[in-house]
């Protein structure tokens, strides 16, 4: 049987155990005080006046986007090469996604392309800071303001990641996922971040049955509430985090200077001024390559190297939105929906397992 090194891996250790533990213990395992911890402690963390905890990062997206105002007849422009949470999310308004195309340096929305996608109806702009690389979110904000729009950050795969010193999630209204394949985990869970007081009141009660009084419901709502549980393992792994993106960056390093000369891979483009913290080491496989991508995959995968393709197949192409009526043409998010591929970055990696990587894939493509 051949050891697998896997594209991803929670690290979870006796601090968890012992902190869920704790919260079994007590019998309070619904939201309570380690929700508001942890509140208080991912706030501290991205240097906002307020952070919402809630059960998902899609839960934190819909919110966020609620809380905004969007809702039916109105546009937001997106990428559409990111999971489907991010325009889903624009769905479950009553809102329509609009897609802009992406950079293809970094994978992240294109804002000239943003500019092309503005209407009468666009209320909103949701960036995805793709694979824990920020978005050009200086000429994003120029936009929005230009424009009177909302900006809403998708930094589900960003949590620590930073544009010219300021943290993703701070620019507008943030939102982070704590999926166990993210760079800090709660099993399931995800955060909104804001510096609106007014804000912060209405995600609140959209969080709860749109009620800040118990059975006093002043607007529609739901049970997207994060349990103290889950908050236990949320305020363990953000001490850890900083730590866990250094392992990250680390290893990106050392990947990308054994890999850069490969021909036919282009390995992680950092843009000046950013701070990348590598949720994924996403890399190209182009024309130039001895091999087609899929092909590579599946050898790498057959040595005992796990990757993943993120994303294969754009949200625009997906079945339900082309049952939608979409039918966009973005060249640069299909090229590389066919070229990208990822591979192990996480801080469980030994050594030996980024040598093995490394030599892999050089002897698969010399």
């Amino acid at each position: 049987m051949i050891f697998m090194i896997p594209i991803a891996k929670p690290l979870i250790d006796e601090d968890e155990i012992n902190a869920v533990v704790e919260v079994l213990r007590s019998g309070n395992i619904a939201e309570g005080n380690k929700v508001l911890g942890f509140e208080e402690a991912f706030k501290e963390f991205i240097a906002v006046n307020h952070a919402v905890a809630v059960n998902s990062g899609t839960s934190a997206l819909q919110i966020a986007l609620q809380a905004a105002g969007i809702g039916k007849e109105d546009e937001v422009i997106t990428t559409s090469f990111s999971f489907i949470a991010t325009a889903n999310s624009v769905l479950y308004t009553g809102a329509k996604p609009v897609f802009a195309d992406i950079s293809r340096d970094t994978f992240n929305i294109d804002p000239e392309d943003v500019l092309n996608r503005i209407t009468s109806r666009t209320k909103a702009i949701l960036p995805v800071h793709l694979y824990g690389h920020p978005a050009e979110m200086n000429t994003l904000l120029e936009i929005a303001e230009d424009h009177n729009l909302i900006l809403v950050e998708d930094a589900c795969q960003a949590h620590g990641a930073q544009y010219h010193g300021k943290k993703a999630g701070s620019f507008g209204i943030g939102t982070f996922s704590f999926y166990p394949t993210k760079n800090m985990t709660t099993g399931e869970g995800g955060m909104i971040t804001t510096n609106n007081p007014e804000f912060d009141s209405i995600a609140r009660m959209i969080r709860s049955h749109g009620s800040k009084q118990r059975y006093l419901h002043e607007m529609l709502g739901f049970n997207f509430r994060m349990t103290d549980i889950s908050a236990a393992i949320g305020l363990i792994q953000i001490k850890k985090l900083d730590d866990f993106n250094k392992k990250r960056i680390n290893n990106a390093q050392y990947l990308s200077k054994r890999l850069k000369n490969i021909p036919g891979i282009e390995t992680p483009f950092i843009r000046e001024g950013c701070t990348h913290i590598f949720h994924q080491y996403t890399i190209r496989v182009t024309e130039d390559c001895t091999m087609k991508r899929d092909n590579l995959a599946e050898l790498l995968k057959e040595s005992g190297i796990g990757t993943g393709i993120y994303y294969p197949l754009p949200i625009h192409k997906q079945p339900y939105y082309k049952k939608l009526g979409y039918d966009d043409t973005l060249p640069e998010t299909e090229i590389a929906a066919d070229q990208v591929i990822s591979l192990p970055v996480h801080p469980g990696l030994r050594q030996n397992d980024l040598d093995h990587i490394i030599n892999t894939c050089g002897k698969l493509l010399e």
